[in-house]
């Protein structure tokens, strides 16, 4: 299966790469697209639940890292929820 990384900006300046097993990603991510926080967590919530279905209808089990990404934006995201102004930034989205 083809692989995604995909480098964004958080709302505080830091930076961080996340990977997926699959292309899904693409429908959900552009890259130099700013998205409001929530919105963000909600497209990486589809698109790595989606690329986890992918591996797992290929090789019969789900990806545990497409999971592992899912839970390290959830739990950053969670840092900068009190605040209704946070914006994520797709620096760039990379096919391997």
């Amino acid at each position: 299966m083809p692989e995604v990384t995909f480098d964004i900006v958080w709302p505080d300046g830091s930076e961080d790469q996340f990977y997926s097993p699959s292309t899904v990603v693409n429908q959900y991510f552009q890259s130099g697209q700013t998205y409001e926080l929530a919105d963000f967590v909600q497209r990486s919530q589809k698109s790595l639940t989606l690329a986890s279905e992918r591996v797992r209808q290929v090789y019969g089990r789900p990806c545990s890292m497409a999971i592992a990404q899912l839970k390290k934006i959830e739990t950053k995201a969670e840092c900068f929820s009190l605040n209704p102004d946070s914006k994520v930034t797709i620096q760039n989205i990379d096919h391997d």
